[in-house]
């Protein structure tokens, strides 16, 4: 993995389980903003 500093990332938020551990999990490793999308 390179040493590139992530300071957001787009998640394709489904609303179930693994999107949410995923989410806060993004949020705690990296340290950065998570922007969530849903769609219908």
């Amino acid at each position: 993995m390179s040493s590139t500093e992530v300071n957001k990332v787009v998640l394709a938020y489904s609303g179930g389980l693994d999107t949410s551990i995923i989410l806060k999990w993004l949020q705690d490793v990296y340290d950065c903003e998570v922007v969530t999308f849903t769609a219908d």
